[in-house]
């Protein structure tokens, strides 16, 4: 999909204040009590795997990921991933995932996991886990745990608690 206008950048300190921004309108306040904002507290996302849209210099999207354990398997946890309402439902959320997914794996990530729609989520890859097979600090609802796997790795067969990789 051509996305006039539209260029992708790997995400860097001065994207802060617009990503905060986004991340409040399309999520409020109520996005930290999510159990993968339990996660994402125990440590830093990785900036050299996250990526923002921008339309002709405005952060307009962002999509970050956090180095993440999900039992032994060493991968990353996505989001959140949102976009301005004057850019939704133009593929850009979607690109972006595409592009996080595509460095994930060339920098050995094992998986990416996330809470999230299947039917958004499984077209760019993502399959359900096992409920109840994967913890998470809080609350969650375990049919909504996706996972795109990588090499001999599969969803199905995770298990075991997911936490920041500085937690060890």
């Amino acid at each position: 999909m051509p996305f006039q206008d539209i260029v992708f950048l790997t995400e860097d300190a001065s994207h802060d204040a617009a990503i905060n921004l986004i991340n409040e309108e399309a999520f409020g306040p109520g996005r930290f009590v999510r159990s993968s904002e339990r996660v994402r507290e125990q440590g830093p996302h990785d900036r050299r795997l996250s990526f923002i849209a921008a339309d002709r210099g405005e952060t307009i999207a962002s999509v970050r990921l956090t180095p993440v354990f999900a039992g032994s398997v060493a991968g990353h946890l996505l989001g959140p991933l949102a976009v301005r309402p004057s850019h939704k439902n133009r593929g850009i959320g979607k690109e972006l995932v595409r592009i996080a997914l595509a460095a994930a794996e060339t920098s050995a990530s094992q998986a990416v996991l996330l809470v999230g729609d299947p039917p958004y989520y499984a077209p760019l890859g993502f399959a359900r886990t096992r409920p109840g097979a994967l913890a998470m600090p809080g609350v969650f609802d375990p049919h909504r745990l996706l996972a795109a796997c990588f090499g001999a790795v599969e969803a199905l067969a995770l298990e075991g608690e997911i936490r920041h990789r500085n937690r060890g």
